[in-house]
Parts: C-alpha cells; sequence; structure tokens
C-alpha cells in the first residue's frame, strides 16, 4: 500500500474546516505511515471574503505539538502548498525564511489574477485558449520563483474548463506542457501525481497519463503522492489505483520529503 500522503489541508486553509486531530486520526485508521500536511498559503489571491494566508509561527507550532500527540502512531510532516504567481516571488520566499518545512508543493491556483473556477476567467476565451493560457502562466510562474519541492496538480484547469475533460488531452497542450516538463527537471523540481482528478470525475489522476509518461520519458524522477483532501474521507482518496498508474507510466518508486530532502519507495 501506499505508505503517506503528501497533499492534505486543515482548517489553516481557507477552504478546509476541517480540524489536524480529525485529518490524522483518519490518516491512522487508514494505516498510514506519515502525513505530511501541506496547507494553503496563497498571498494576493483575491478570493471574495477568504484570506489563503496563515500565521506560520503559529502554524508551526501546532505541528510540533501534533508531532508529539501521535508520535506513536503516525509521523506527522510539515509542509505547505505555495500559490504562485510571479509577482509575489519575494513574498513567496519570506513565507519560507519564516520556518521550518519538510516538503513545499508549489501550484498555480490563479491565472492573470483570476482562479479558472470563476466563469468569469473563460469570458472571451475558447476552452483552448484558456486552458493554453493556464499552461503558459505556470511556466511564468516557475522562472518567477522555483524554490518547491513538487508542482501540484499541474492540469488543474480542467477541473473548471465548460467542458472539464471532455476535449482535453495531452497532445493539445504537447509543446507548452513539454517546455512545463523539462524546466521542471532542469531545476530538479518533481510532480505530484494528485488524486483529486479522480475524486473530481475527471476519469484520472493529475496530471493525466500522458504527462506523466512524458516526465518519465525525459528523465523525470520524483513524484508525489497526494489527496488533495480537505476532508477526513478524502485522505488516501482512490489510493490502490496509485501504484498501477504509476507502473504504467513507467515509474518504479514514488517519492517523499523530510527536511526538503527526497527519499524513494518501491511501488
Amino acid at each position: 500500500m501506499i505508505i503517506c500522503d503528501f497533499h492534505n489541508h486543515t482548517a489553516f486553509s481557507a477552504d478546509c474546516d476541517a480540524s489536524a486531530e480529525s485529518m490524522i486520526e483518519k490518516a491512522i485508521e487508514l494505516g498510514l505511515s506519515y502525513l505530511c500536511i501541506t496547507d494553503h498559503m496563497d498571498p494576493d489571491m483575491n478570493f471574495p471574503d477568504m484570506d489563503f494566508t496563515f500565521d506560520i509561527p503559529e502554524y508551526q507550532k501546532k505541528h510540533k505539538e501534533w508531532k508529539e500527540k501521535y508520535k506513536n502512531q503516525i509521523q506527522i510532516l510539515t509542509g505547505i502548498e505555495l500559490g504562485l504567481q510571479p509577482h509575489i516571488a519575494e513574498d513567496l520566499k519570506q513565507v519560507l525564511a519564516s520556518g521550518h518545512f519538510d516538503f513545499v508543493i508549489g501550484s498555480a491556483h490563479l491565472c492573470d489574477g483570476i482562479d479558472p473556477y470563476f466563469p468569469e476567467y473563460w469570458v472571451g476565451k475558447t476552452e483552448h485558449e484558456g486552458t493554453y493560457r493556464y499552461f503558459e502562466y505556470i511556466l511564468e510562474c516557475i522562472h518567477a520563483f522555483n524554490d518547491f519541492d513538487v508542482f501540484g496538480h499541474v492540469d488543474y484547469i480542467v477541473r473548471y474548463g465548460p467542458t472539464k475533460a471532455d476535449n482535453y488531452s495531452y497532445k493539445k497542450y504537447q509543446d507548452i506542457l513539454d517546455e512545463i516538463l523539462k524546466t521542471l527537471i532542469d531545476k530538479n523540481i518533481g510532480l505530484e501525481l494528485n488524486t483529486a482528478g479522480l475524486k473530481y470525475g475527471l476519469g484520472f489522476a493529475h496530471p493525466h497519463m500522458d504527462i506523466l509518461k512524458k516526465y518519465k520519458e525525459l528523465g523525470g524522477e520524483i513524484i508525489t503522492i497526494g489527496s488533495d483532501g480537505h476532508k477526513p474521507e478524502h485522505l488516501a482518496y482512490d489510493f490502490n489505483k496509485v501504484p498501477s498508474i504509476l507502473k504504467e507510466a513507467g515509474f518504479e518508486y514514488y517519492t517523499m520529503f523530510e527536511d526538503r530532502k527526497p527519499s524513494f519507495i518501491k511501488l
């Protein structure tokens, strides 16, 4: 079985009401050996009535408490999910300098200041144009700031496109996706396999199998596994499918991090 979930959220994230204790106790019930909590830090998110930032010292303090409380049952690791935007690169550097993290996800939740979750993002764009622009923006984000360990849910935008995954394929965006993958590999940044795509009914985990295969073909080796769970029942979502997905893509190992250092676990 997969022994760790490396993308999940607690009430430190603005879009999550679950207590850390409820998430941790569910992870123990599921038999996980490690839980890396990765709450949202999205400065300048521009999301109505929601603040996607939190107090780093308080976060660090609570992590120490959770680690001690559950030390005989599960290992809790301190992660964070940074919302990338080119103009906040200095802010993100300050976030990482303000605490100790075992693992850092970099994700693009906005594109040109708008979350594709909102219909207004798609106004004046075809679905192809909006999706392609999002991938271009990912590349801009990586060039502006790259102090993170894996890129999260690369094709996140497919969750919210007008036709979801119905008209989506790697081949339609191959040029820009290949450039993203090559850039990540050059900077020694990995990918995550995010099973929320299955939860959202897309028919695949993020990223699409063809992207996983291309990442491996290009020499990518670092791949973490996360559920993106915001509720206890979403932890380790469909993790039973993960070994076959990764093996089909050509992987023999998956990755976990501690103190920002990767280790590899055989499937």
